[in-house]
């Protein structure tokens, strides 16, 4: 069924598919409800914030609350809305990471190990 055409003052206005992504206040989905999408949204927002701290002037800290800043409230009003799949969240986990890398001027490729410093008295 083709689209209506509707007008405004003499324009033509944008109608969107049903399946078309679109924002709404802060909400994201789709014509028939449809708020999976948001899944994406998430992801993209990830991936611009860890690429914006790619090469930055800020010390690792500044950018790591950048970065936090940028994404992370975006995935956890997500996530009260959709389920995530175990595989989304690692996937999801994996930007973040490089993204903390980002921050601290690791390669991607390295393996973050932790290191505990010897104590007295820890058991």
């Amino acid at each position: 069924m083709p689209a209506p055409d509707l007008r405004m003052n003499g324009k033509r206005l944008k109608t969107l598919d049903i399946h078309d992504m679109y924002q709404y206040l802060v909400y994201w989905g789709t014509g028939n409800g449809d708020m999976s999408v948001i899944r994406e949204v998430v992801r993209e927002k990830a991936r611009v914030a860890r690429d914006l701290i790619k090469s930055h002037p800020l010390t690792p800290e500044l950018s790591a609350e950048l970065f936090a800043q940028k994404e992370i409230g975006s995935f956890r009003f997500s996530s009260v809305l959709i389920e995530w799949s175990q595989s989304e969240l690692e996937g999801l986990q994996k930007i973040w990471v490089q993204a903390y890398k980002n921050a601290w001027h690791v390669p991607w490729s390295k393996k973050l190990s932790i290191h505990l410093p010897n104590c007295r008295g820890c058991s």
